[in-house]
């Protein structure tokens, strides 16, 4: 007969979680809200601020990684938070806004162009996590992404918004709904794309006052002729592309190249167990005499 009363099991206890830890998660939550305040602003009408959401979502993402290298507060939580903030700030958001501010006027077709915007943005997410530790990756590959990535990727499709804000002339929407696609191609693609991870971030002393003077000119840049600059810097991300693409392809042949003279000494220099091309083995089988 089973004991009507069975001892209860110990419960799990959790210890105190450091604060250092919870600093870079809550940047990344901020982010989220970010987001989600963009497309509320978008569904109301107000797409400058609803940019704006956007870009300082991109700003906070590109803070909390590095706070959380900084103070060492990497966590598998903050990894997999950080990948539903880029999804939902760089992959839908953008979509939305994008929808709400002309791609609505082709009705379905312009919800599948957002739609395969934010799809994309998910794929590249996902991709990237799941190759983010690959052994079978050259050292120089580190400096590279695999296609562009998805914050790029939502601050360079709503060009067409900064353009329009300029006073330029509002495109077909035909025209913004194959812009946005060739984005999420990009997105998607196997495009090696230059990341800067591996430039050396020291300064040198005599270089700290001058470092510091360029930023705050280009925050006050921003802050003021916001549409020229974004304008500016996504041409330039654009036409980059190829660049990172070529260079990717110089260190691959570089690298191909000092892997050659390796295999070619262990062919030429084989192992004495081996006897040379051309030298047949002794023949052990007995002889025969005629």
């Amino acid at each position: 007969m089973p004991d009507p009363n069975p001892p209860e099991l110990p419960r799990r206890r959790f210890g105190p979680i450091p604060v250092r830890l919870l600093v870079p998660n809550v940047i990344t939550l901020l982010a989220i809200c970010a987001g989600l305040t963009a497309i509320r602003l978008s569904t109301e009408g107000r797409m400058e601020l609803a940019v704006a959401a956007i870009v300082f979502a991109a700003v906070l993402d590109g803070i909390d990684g590095r706070v959380a290298r900084m103070i060492k507060g990497q966590s598998k939580f903050g990894a997999e938070l950080d990948s539903l903030a880029d999804f939902v700030n760089f992959g839908v958001a953008p979509g939305l806004i994008l929808y709400f501010w002309q791609l609505h006027d082709l009705n379905n077709v312009g919800w599948i162009a957002a739609m395969i915007f934010a799809i994309s943005g998910g794929l590249r997410l996902a991709r990237f996590n799941a190759t983010m530790d690959d052994p079978n990756k050259p050292a120089f590959a580190a400096n590279f992404f695999t296609g562009v990535p998805a914050p790029a990727g939502a601050i360079t499709v709503l060009l067409p918004i900064y353009l329009a804000f300029l006073g330029a002339p509002t495109p077909p929407a035909v025209l913004t709904a194959l812009y946005t696609l060739v984005i999420a191609v990009l997105m998607v693609s196997r495009l090696p794309v230059f990341s800067g991870k591996t430039v050396r971030m020291r300064v040198p002393p005599e270089m700290v006052l001058p470092v510091f003077v360029a930023v705050v000119f280009f925050i006050a840049l921003l802050i003021g002729y916001p549409w020229h600059i974004l304008s500016m810097c996504s041409v330039l991300y654009l036409l980059s592309l190829p660049i990172g693409w070529r260079s990717y392809r110089d260190h691959q042949r570089n690298a191909a190249a000092q892997a050659a003279p390796a295999v070619g000494a262990v062919v030429e220099s084989p192992s004495p167990l081996v006897p040379p091309p051309g030298d047949s083995a002794p023949d052990d089988r007995p002889i025969r005499l005629n």
